[in-house]
């Protein structure tokens, strides 16, 4: 019966495979992998609910920028003055990065802070503005109509 022996053999050299097949799974992960990086460019970084407040008040046409956000995240940015490049920064290292974005350039420093960010904070942020840049310091708001 040797044909009987080669017939169990063969069935025993075939075992079932229990594992995951885990490759189609990682294709998928990249796919979304590579969506999220296409589209997170194109994202706007963040958008600012700016307070609104009776006055005339105008802003000046160059000003550096610092944007408080509703998660306390400060940028700063350069705004008409050439360079439109924002940077997110640190509380303890703000005045560096607005020393460093003014240059030789005495541009007045506007904060923008979302509607949300307590007063608090804002206030705090302009007094240290004020007390270790030595300029204009002020607040942007929206005009109300």
């Amino acid at each position: 019966m040797p044909g009987l022996s080669s017939r169990r053999s063969g069935r025993r050299g075939k075992r079932l495979v229990t594992d995951i097949n885990v490759v189609p799974y990682i294709d998928v992960m990249l796919v979304l992998l590579v969506i999220f990086m296409v589209t997170a460019p194109l994202q706007p970084p963040a958008t600012i609910d700016l307070a609104r407040a009776g006055g005339g008040g105008s802003s000046p046409e160059r000003y550096i920028e610092v944007q408080v956000a509703v998660s306390g995240e400060l940028a700063v940015q350069r705004v008409n003055a050439g360079d439109t490049s924002r940077r997110v920064v640190r509380r303890r290292d703000l005045n560096a990065a607005v020393a460093q974005m003014r240059g030789d350039e005495t541009l007045p420093i506007v904060i923008t802070a979302d509607k949300a960010v307590p007063y608090g904070d804002v206030a705090a942020i302009l007094g240290q503005l004020k007390q270790d840049a030595g300029s204009r310091v002020g607040l942007l708001v929206q005009p109300e109509r």
